[in-house]
């Protein structure tokens, strides 16, 4: 019997994104108007609190891409954040 092994290929790359804070807080007061959304609810469907929440908008904190696309999808929004490369 042949035992294959594996080996693990982590890759982490930052960019940064002007403006994206501004970009969420928008969204934000958009789907508050439009369906009524509060802070809590869009952090908890996040899977973050309200608190974390403000400080991405402020821009003072790092913003994981799995918690970005969490945002958006309680945004009902995209931002278009893209790390680039065929390997995406």
């Amino acid at each position: 019997m042949q035992v294959i092994e594996t080996v693990k290929v982590i890759r982490t790359l930052e960019i940064e994104v002007p403006s994206l804070g501004q970009k969420i807080k928008e969204a934000r007061n958009k789907i508050k108007n439009e369906k009524g959304k509060t802070i809590t609810d869009l952090a908890s469907a996040s899977g973050m609190s309200a608190q974390n929440w403000y400080r991405i908008e402020n821009e003072r904190q790092t913003l994981p891409e799995e918690t970005l696309r969490l945002m958006e999808a309680a945004l009902e929004c995209s931002f278009g954040v893209s790390f680039g490369g065929a390997h995406e």
